[in-house]
């Protein structure tokens, strides 16, 4: 029913990442996906969720050179390994704060999001407990999946039908996948936008691996952010917010873009792959990596 049109890797959280023809996937997800992260002195894990304290991490790129070892490439162009001194006293400059690359999760790190100003960006709930921090923003704060560095699911996908469907309720925004981080782009030409939404309990063979969708994907100020060289826009997360608001488990209706899997049959997934969908659906009681996307929205 659809095609692979693009994989992506981002061995660093919140830096741009990589794009790939082929990879490994396992249970956890792409081989090398959020294998490092940017960690604080207070204990918070580097997230462009909240855009005043961490978004400069998106003028960065990072690329696996290897098993376990990665390398960054700063925004004047320098290039230094993940893990060194090095990097971690460029990027403290950069961030005005004392930060380090880890490859290890810290047991109790906390992810920051500033508060979006659209409706359905934040569920009700997390919004009553917003405060503002240094920075002046209004946060909210929740914590990476277990043992990890993800937000919420192992693997992110988004399809460019529902892309379309942004578009043109918003023409003058460039809605470029880039901008929402999906680990996999699936092209399915023709139909209704937003196809995904008939996904959540549905598994879905991609090459030669298998996953199991389990929830909507909802998004925060990320998309919004500049990417490379895509600029800011706001209208792009003001457009989400208007044309797509679905429920998320027990949160309401959230803006949403993409879904996310679980790995079911690992295996490699490859541009060009098809994608089939079964939608004997399965009860989804809770997302793979953690008890609720609640806690860490992703951007």
């Amino acid at each position: 029913m659809g095609t692979v049109t693009a994989v992506r890797r981002y061995p660093v959280k919140s830096m741009l990442g990589e794009a790939l023809t082929a990879v490994r996937v396992g249970e956890r997800g792409l081989s090398g996906d959020r294998r490092f992260a940017v960690l604080d002195a207070a204990g918070a894990v580097g997230s462009a969720k909240h855009p005043r304290k961490w978004e400069p991490l998106l003028r960065c790129r990072a690329r696996l050179t290897g098993p376990g070892t990665a390398r960054v490439e700063l925004p004047d162009g320098t290039v230094l390994a993940a893990g060194t001194a090095a990097l971690d006293t460029r990027l403290s400059e950069l961030l005005g704060r004392q930060v380090t690359v880890s490859d290890k999760p810290p047991e109790h790190g906390t992810l920051e999001r500033a508060v979006p100003g659209y409706e359905g960006g934040l569920p009700d709930v997390l919004r009553a407990t917003a405060s503002p921090d240094e920075t002046g923003d209004l946060i909210t704060s929740g914590r990476v999946a277990p043992g990890t560095f993800f937000d919420h699911g192992t693997v992110h996908l988004v399809t460019t039908a529902s892309l379309r469907r942004l578009h043109q309720a918003y023409p003058a925004g460039d809605f470029d996948p880039r901008r929402f981080r999906p680990n996999l782009v699936v092209d399915l030409p023709g139909g209704p936008g937003f196809p995904e939404d008939s996904w959540p309990g549905a598994t879905l063979r991609i090459g030669a691996a298998l996953f199991r969708v389990t929830v909507p994907t909802p998004r925060c100020v990320v998309p919004a952010l500049r990417h490379d060289e895509l600029p800011a826009d706001p209208g792009i997360m003001r457009t989400v917010a208007r044309e797509h608001r679905v429920p998320v488990l027990t949160l309401g209706p959230l803006s949403c873009v993409g879904v996310y899997l679980d790995v079911l049959e690992p295996g490699t997934v490859r541009t060009g792959d098809p994608v089939t969908v079964d939608t004997g659906k399965q009860r989804i009681t809770g997302p793979g990596l953690g008890p609720s996307p609640v806690d860490t929205l992703p951007g």
